[in-house]
């Protein structure tokens, strides 16, 4: 009786996060989608042709990085040869242009996650595209400057853009809804047995030097241990729990939410730009050590300002809870 009372509480809170990120997920993944089919993301994105021209890459990528942001890296990456021809991209190219969406992609969708958990959204967002531009900028140099990752791409596959229908496109969006709600069940339930059974202690035991170097402790690094390796719209999801009982203070969501901002989802997201041909040291282990680094020159920054001031230009209260 006592395990059934258990799993009911543990899906009513879950049911409680999953209604919170299906009214964010839903709405804006529908208005982005309309608004790519109207070609209005299209004609945006020749603003964006400078930044690639910093980052070395070819102008019309831009399109690319633009839908990544608004869209998501699904929606990115068959773009990517349409827009440029194969023969003409080296695999410099494909990893820097990798790691710009693999730091700032489905914003819409998860900015507004991060938002509900607490931390400001305008903030957070610049940290991420700007966080992105910084690490593309600094490995364009580097691969510049060795010659490293200049060798054709050759990718193991061209994805077609294809845009479905609308019947489709909403089956489609349905089924990712209901897997959400699957998995953010499991993780709830999972994430209870393994403080239970110790080996969440294991774990942490051995990502805590990581995280700490980032600024990151306690039950935060458990959240962003989350987030690293499925995605901010799961790690985010358990934050925004966490930030309403008080658990976990302001400074340390909002740092782990900066952390999943610059590194999250690293099986998924990285298989899929390796299989277009990016390079695995500049889209995993470059930006895991980047995402650290920048986390923790965030973290001895706000160390250095008083409760009042961090809460008046970063953090406001999460939805149904308090920042104290």
């Amino acid at each position: 009786m006592q395990v059934m009372d258990v799993i009911t509480r543990k899906m009513k809170e879950t049911l409680a996060i999953y209604w919170v990120l299906v009214k964010i997920t839903v709405p804006i993944a529908i208005g982005t989608e309309l608004l790519s089919r109207l070609g209005l993301i299209k004609a945006i994105a020749p603003v964006f042709a400078p930044v690639m021209h910093l980052v070395g890459l070819p102008p019309e990528l831009g399109l690319a990085w633009l839908t990544a942001m608004l869209v998501g890296i699904w929606g990115a990456v068959p773009l990517i040869f349409t827009l440029v021809p194969v023969s003409s991209l080296s695999v410099a190219d494909v990893t820097i242009f990798s790691a710009l969406i693999l730091f700032a992609h489905g914003l819409p969708i998860e900015q507004k996650i991060i938002e509900k958990a607490g931390p400001g959204m305008l903030v957070t967002t610049l940290l991420r595209v700007g966080g992105g531009l910084l690490y593309a900028f600094i490995l364009h140099h580097i691969l510049t400057v060795t010659g490293w990752m200049s060798a054709p791409v050759n990718p193991a596959w061209i994805p077609i853009a294809a845009t479905p229908d609308w019947a489709s496109y909403l089956w489609g969006l349905g089924e990712t809804m209901l897997w959400m709600l699957v998995i953010l069940f499991a993780l709830t339930i999972g994430l209870d047995l393994l403080k239970v059974s110790g080996i969440l202690a294991l774990m942490m035991k051995l990502l805590s030097p990581l995280l700490r170097l980032a600024g990151i402790r306690g039950e935060a690094g458990h959240l962003t241990a989350v987030g690293l390796f499925l995605g901010i719209s799961y790690g985010g999801g358990l934050l925004i729990r966490e930030a309403q009982t008080g658990l976990v203070s302001p400074r340390q969501v909002f740092l782990a939410c900066v952390f999943m901002g610059f590194a999250h989802s690293i099986i998924e997201d990285t298989l899929v730009v390796m299989s277009v041909g990016a390079n695995a040291w500049g889209v995993l282990v470059g930006r895991v050590v980047f995402a650290v680094a920048a986390t923790a020159v965030i973290a001895a920054i706000l160390s250095r300002m008083s409760d009042e001031r961090f809460r008046a230009r970063f953090y406001r209260a999460p939805v149904g809870g308090s920042t104290e």
